[in-house]
């Protein structure tokens, strides 16, 4: 009954509004208010500031800036075996497998299809058909941080309006096609074992999302907007660098071609993660396959 009852209130409460009026709050650098919501966060998901570079709540300008602190160097451990995948958020993993005939696990009986991930574009889905996947959820507590699993080039982002869900394992098991109906934008990398997509999901009350070479992304204007960087000298990222960040947190889903990598048998439904962990790794024999 109390699952059913929030996931009503999902499908009716004014999505956007609360998020964007959320994202204004989290914002605000007027002390008393921004001391009064770290502190109230802090205590609600026992958040430790003991790995972040600025150690003293009240000093963040913003929740904004307190939710997507830096951590001290080596806080992460990038792992350091030659074809490793590095896992590229804190968090716990969603669900972890195979695209099998398009589709991409989401909890027990559902499923959401790679291309409508991807904005529809059947081109680009095409070329992760039978592929691997991993999504990753980052709960509040985490570091918000988005970084590089391997090494790659950006070819091009896809920022994709949508709805804005909670995304937890209430609504991954109740929510058709949760991943896919949420604001996204869907980053695309050249890599040495083919096209590797990294997919930043976003949810309710979630401010913005950021990448390193465009600053915020979402919100937008809610219109589909593609850019091309393949053609415009180039943004090269080393594994483990940043990629972008949440304000206030969700999902990253990240999607391999076909043969291009392996997981760890140890990761399952569940299991939690840390950013640059070993998650699995690639096929270098698969880059002669594209």
């Amino acid at each position: 009954m109390k699952d059913a009852l929030f996931i009503f209130l999902q499908h009716i409460v004014p999505q956007h509004l609360l998020s964007r009026l959320t994202g204004k709050l989290a914002d605000c650098e007027i002390p008393a208010i921004k001391n009064f919501l770290i502190d109230t966060f802090i205590k609600q998901f026992d958040v430790s500031l003991d790995q972040a570079v600025e150690k003293e709540a009240h000093n963040y300008a913003s929740f904004n800036a307190f939710f997507t602190r830096e951590l001290e160097p080596g806080a992460r451990p990038i792992c350091s075996k030659k074809n490793g995948i590095a896992c590229p958020a804190d968090g716990a993993i969603s669900q972890i497998g195979d695209i099998a005939n398009g589709c991409i696990f989401q909890a027990k009986g559902k499923t959401f299809s790679c291309q409508e991930l991807l904005g529809g574009d059947e081109k680009l889905s095409a070329d992760f058909e039978h592929g691997s996947f991993a999504t990753i959820y980052l709960s509040p507590r985490d570091y918000h941080r988005v970084h590089m699993p391997i090494d790659g080039k950006l070819l091009s982002t896809h920022y994709i309006p949508g709805q804005l869900f909670s995304v937890n394992t209430t609504t991954a098991n109740n929510v058709n096609r949760l991943f896919s109906r949420n604001e996204r934008l869907v980053c695309i990398f050249e890599t040495d074992v083919g096209k590797m997509a990294l997919v930043l999901v976003g949810a309710m009350i979630v401010a913005g999302i950021e990448t390193v070479w465009a600053g915020q992304i979402a919100p937008p204007p809610r219109t589909v907007t593609t850019t091309l960087y393949e053609n415009v000298g180039g943004i090269s990222l080393a594994k483990g660098s940043e990629l972008g960040r949440f304000k206030l947190g969700s999902t990253v889903i990240m999607l391999f071609q076909e043969q291009a990598c392996s997981w760890l048998e140890n990761f399952e439904e569940g299991k939690t993660t840390r950013m640059g962990e070993l998650l699995g790794s690639v096929n270098p024999e698969a880059a002669n396959a594209f």
